[in-house]
């Protein structure tokens, strides 16, 4: 018997069994449930046939279309099945399995009768991948108690977090979460998450985050709307921008060698094209001192440009919180990184 549930139920069994997602591959590929495996019952070409079969001519035409595709794929899908849920199992022997296609419609449908006769324990998203997006979407404007975690350009802010995280925190890395360290330094936009597949990623470990800890919390770290190519959802910017800073007060020196290790290992090439990526602003004049620096394997002084650079507009962020009515609390920090965990719980209070 093939069981039917709703969304956050899907994802509590996702713990414990595989996501088999049943749409075509490039649907898969732009955005997916997170932790889905991509189980097409029809490739991208098939979908496009019976979809023009089903404008042009009608519903069952297409559906008897759908079946010759279909049919002679049924014991390889089987046999893949098997093969994932060995894969994944909890306890050797298990057969359980989540099914979605985009609607919760013939796909999804076809598929969880399919293993269901075969004996799988077959639970059906009901309304698919579209109920699972208006699930994200509500996830992602819902108010949250949030702490945020600021500080210059180089404060060890990402390290400190996972310390958090390590001691039993509520975390959420934007920045792991969007592939990105927020900056023209931070990694390449072309590898990061579709917009879509972000706000999919961001929801769920909300989600999940609250579930594993019901009533603590959660820390993040302070960012502008924009990480890379990806904008956080506007009104979860604004609850980011509403929230109480915890600013870490690293000194300069402190901040720059922090910098130099994190980026000890990057090629050359590389940090002048992300220097040249942010000439406009920087400015012809500290571009040009800047690539000249880095030519002569001077990163120390580089970077000490570049520094500034950040030090300038994330300064004028945070003087424009303390003139508000968000309180901006500052943490004096001999150095950056995890090392600041028992100065910023003394200051929260834990």
């Amino acid at each position: 018997m093939v069981n039917h549930v709703e969304i956050t139920r899907f994802l509590d069994l996702a713990g414990s069994c595989p996501i088999l997602d049943v749409r075509s591959p490039s649907e898969y590929s732009h955005a997916h449930i997170p932790g889905a495996i991509s189980f097409p019952i029809f490739s991208d070409d098939e979908r496009k046939i019976i979809g023009t079969t089903y404008k042009q001519v009608g519903r069952e035409p297409a559906i008897k279309e759908g079946l010759d595709f279909f049919g002679p794929k049924m014991r390889h899908l089987v046999a893949q099945a098997e093969a994932v849920t060995a894969a994944h199992a909890v306890e050797a022997g298990s057969k359980q399995v989540l099914v979605h296609c985009w609607r919760g419609g013939m796909r999804s449908g076809a598929m969880a009768w399919l293993l269901d006769l075969y004996g799988f324990k077959v639970s059906l998203l009901t309304g698919g991948y579209k109920a699972f997006r208006n699930w994200v979407l509500d996830t992602c404007d819902q108010p949250a108690p949030l702490r945020v975690l600021g500080g210059y350009t180089g404060s060890g802010k990402t390290e400190l977090l996972h310390t958090v995280a390590q001691n039993g925190g509520a975390v959420l890395d934007l920045e792991a979460l969007a592939n990105h360290k927020g900056s023209a330094f931070g990694g390449d936009p072309g590898l990061q998450p579709s917009q879509e597949m972000f706000e999919n990623l961001l929801a769920v470990a909300m989600h999940r985050t609250q579930i594993a800890r019901t009533g603590q919390t959660v820390w993040l770290e302070d960012e502008s709307r924009r990480i890379g190519d990806i904008n956080l959802p506007l009104r979860f910017f604004e609850r980011l921008r509403n929230s109480q800073v915890y600013f870490l007060e690293v000194p300069f020196d402190a901040r720059l060698d922090h910098i130099l290790t994190d980026y000890a290992e990057v090629p050359l090439p590389e940090l002048i094209e992300c220097t040249l990526r942010i000439r406009k602003r920087l400015g012809g004049l500290a571009t040009k001192e800047t690539v000249a620096y880095l030519e002569t394997g001077d990163r120390r002084s580089a970077f000490a440009i570049l520094l500034n650079y950040y030090d300038k507009y994330y300064g004028k962020g945070i003087s424009e919180r303390r003139e508000s009515s968000v309180e901006v609390v500052g943490i004096p920090c001999a150095v950056a990184g995890a090392a600041n965990f028992e100065a910023l719980m003394e200051v929260v209070g834990c």
